[in-house]
């Protein structure tokens, strides 16, 4: 009998191939896949405003570093920018604004501007943007992208209703152990019991369906994440995966009743009175349509009933061959690729409601949009904003958000680098003494501060400055010489297996938030000592969403161990040295005063006042050149006298999660509004993922083809 399945197997591959790639791209390849946001008709004079408010201020501080193209600094020349074509020339507008903005222009070394005229020159050049044509020079297209393996995973388990995962995902750094997450509670647990990865085998123990094996993992972008579609390819080798995945799948021998929900309703067979091939239709039509996130034509579930009608007629038994014809379905391009149908003209149009439903359901669950999105995409009122603004409350409030909470934190914070630190052990032995300090620790305090603003709907500043936090007792004792006081029971939360975290109060404002954490100091550190450039190019990627170009490929790195001529020195004056090179002054300028306020912190996060040659740490600068500190504390304030900023940082991060692709020019009139509604709501973290969702970007496309990604 298993020689002869296995040579079943076999020839149906071929019939699988055909049935899942053949209708996938023959229909997927008709459909312009771009994105932009909505025209909108302007009379005002784009070109007389720029040479009127614009252009006199670049002649007085910008032509001299900025005025010829074979010698102008970043490889920016304003002045030859064509002021009769600025449609061509809009992401230049918006990076202009940007270190205006962020006060990085002009140089610390030459004049600066008045606070009202950069102000005036700011609102000018985004009055200009916004009258820009946004079907020819809105933001970047959105290519066709697949689904992520954690998507694969959902969506797979959501399809059949699975009563256990797919297969293991290492990328979930944190486990959830007797469900803690209740978000329609709208408050996180005191006490949660968690696990992650760096655990070891036993983290790695779920209920799975045996003999599927995971494709491999998809790749964070630099500054970015990984569902960005420019990253998302498909080879023939992972092509080919896929059709033996989705076979593994409906063939595991844990694909059985009790594991697979719609069992009764797509696999059993049908009553003796009932034929067997219109009962495969009728039960194909829902299926289809809800793997595929719309309406299936009738070619198409033609053509998957004759499948199933040939494997009848071949002898083949009613649900083998629904197993067949599933696994083929979860092997279509029409499954594992999101896109946009292509619209009737050359300018941005509203997306229909299944693409609104296919986006909000793998933004906030990473996964298929459920029957209740399915049907108001149909009826045609989930772009209603009432219905719209209800499915999102619903959608938040739901425990499948967890699977947001799987993705973006860990992403957006970088925490996949935490996995590669290796602090030197001999200098830092307490790091890896039981694993207690060891990532499997460290990475969880974030994570969960995350998921508590998000199921509370606490201000987003908690990120910065939280007066909570979530610790083990061994990572509570980690951060006594913070002020932190020993958590009752003694050494709970030290198991090797479960981890139990509980809700401390903050009482030193030296930690506490995303930054000030042992995480974040450990992974922007090296072997021996601090990286101060790193963590500032953190903090200005991160939290200020504005990423560093990288060094200079001759710029030398700066030594782990200091020389003997070094010795002496503060790591702030070893590293003056880099300042020196002009093209390196400018970068170092923004970042260095970000990376030297966390200067007490060693390389793993703990305080110190002193180096280890006795010098004095000083961690004081100044912030965007309107805020000084003195110490982390006073650059919290420093941060949160711009939380707007922040606020606006973090809203970028999101809507570029929720449609896989960077943010361009065009996006950021959308931002500018996505903030202003989540101030008047006091900066509330599901105000802000609403005001995303209700963004122009993200209920649009863009039907030009001269703008698709092919």
């Amino acid at each position: 009998m298993g020689a002869k399945r296995r040579e079943w197997t076999g020839t149906q591959a071929g019939r699988i191939c055909r049935l899942a790639w053949g209708l996938g791209w023959i229909g997927l390849l008709c459909f312009p896949l771009s994105h932009a946001v909505l025209a909108q008709e302007s009379s005002f004079d784009a070109t007389r405003s720029y040479r009127i408010n614009i252009l006199p201020v670049l002649k007085t501080h910008c032509f001299q570093c900025h005025g010829e193209a074979d010698a102008s600094e970043g490889d920016v020349d304003l002045l030859h920018l064509d002021q009769s074509d600025l449609q061509s020339h809009a992401d230049l507008l918006g990076r202009m604004i940007e270190v205006l903005d962020l006060k990085q222009m002009p140089p610390e070394d030459e004049p600066d501007l008045e606070p009202q005229q950069r102000q005036k020159m700011i609102n000018a050049l985004r009055e200009i943007l916004r009258s820009l044509d946004p079907g020819a020079a809105g933001y970047p297209a959105t290519p066709i992208r697949r689904m992520t393996r954690l998507q694969y995973n959902n969506a797979v388990t959501d399809l059949f209703d699975l009563k256990c995962i797919v297969f293991t995902l290492p990328e979930r750094m944190m486990r959830e152990h007797r469900q803690y997450f209740k978000p329609e509670t709208g408050k996180m647990a005191d006490v949660v019991t968690v696990g992650n990865r760096p655990l070891g085998k036993s983290q790695m123990i779920e209920r799975r369906l045996a003999g599927v094996a995971a494709f491999p993992q998809d790749l964070r972008a630099e500054h970015g994440f990984d569902n960005r579609g420019d990253h998302l390819s498909m080879s023939p080798l992972l092509m080919e995966s896929f059709l033996n995945l989705g076979q593994s799948i409906t063939q595991s021998p844990d694909f059985v009743k009790k594991n697979v929900g719609c069992w009764s309703s797509f696999f059993e067979p049908p009553t003796d009175d009932q034929d067997a091939k219109q009962e495969a239709r009728r039960r194909l039509a829902p299926f289809l349509e809800r793997a595929f996130r719309r309406p299936v034509e009738s070619d198409l579930l033609d053509r998957y009933s004759q499948f199933v009608g040939q494997q009848l007629d071949a002898g083949v038994g009613f649900t083998e061959a629904m197993k067949t014809v599933a696994a083929a379905t979860i092997s279509s391009p029409n499954f594992l690729y999101l896109y946009d149908k292509g619209g009737e003209g050359n300018h941005p149009e509203p997306v229909d409601g299944h693409e609104l439903a296919s986006r909000l359901s793998f933004f906030l669950w990473g996964s298929l949009p459920d029957a209740t999105l399915a049907e108001l995409a149909d009826s045609g009122e989930l772009s209603e904003p009432e219905i719209l603004d209800q499915q999102i409350d619903r959608m938040l409030k739901d425990h499948k958000i967890k699977r947001f909470c799987d993705s973006f934190p860990a992403q957006w914070l970088q925490l996949d680098r935490i996995i590669s630190s290796l602090p030197n052990e001999e200098k830092y032995p307490g790091f890896y003494f039981l694993k207690y300090r060891d990532s499997m620790h460290m990475m969880l305090e974030p994570l969960l501060l995350f998921e508590t603003v998000l199921i509370e709907n606490l201000p987003v500043t908690q990120l910065v400055d939280s007066d909570f936090t979530y610790r083990s007792s061994v990572l509570q004792e980690a951060y006594q010489d913070l002020g932190s006081q020993p958590l009752k029971g003694g050494k709970t939360g030290a198991g090797v297996t479960v981890l139990t975290f509980s809700r401390v109060p903050v009482e030193d404002r030296r930690n506490g938030g995303v930054i000030t954490n042992a995480a974040v100091m450990t992974m922007t550190s090296g072997p021996d000592r601090t990286q101060p450039i790193t963590r500032g190019a953190w903090i200005a990627s991160v939290i200020f969403n504005s990423p560093p170009k990288p060094p200079p490929a001759d710029v030398p790195p700066l030594a782990e161990k200091p020389s003997r001529e070094e010795a002496q020195m503060t790591l702030r004056e070893r590293l003056s040295l880099h300042r020196e090179r002009a093209d390196c002054k400018g970068c170092h300028e923004q970042i260095d005063p970000l990376g030297f306020a966390l200067e007490n912190y060693n390389a793993i996060g703990v305080w110190r006042d002193q180096y280890e040659n006795g010098r004095d740490i000083d961690p004081a600068g100044e912030l965007f050149r309107e805020h000084a500190f003195r110490s982390v504390v006073e650059f919290k304030d420093a941060i949160l006298a711009e939380k707007d900023r922040f606020t606006r940082a973090l809203a970028g991060h999101l809507l570029s999660f929720g449609l896989a692709r960077p943010l361009g020019s065009g996006d950021q009139a959308a931002l500018d509004q996505i903030v202003e509604n989540t101030i008047a709501d006091d900066y509330r973290m599901q105000t802000l993922i609403k005001q995303v969702i209700l963004s122009q970007p993200f209920r649009s496309k863009n039907s030009s083809p001269s703008r698709s990604n092919r």
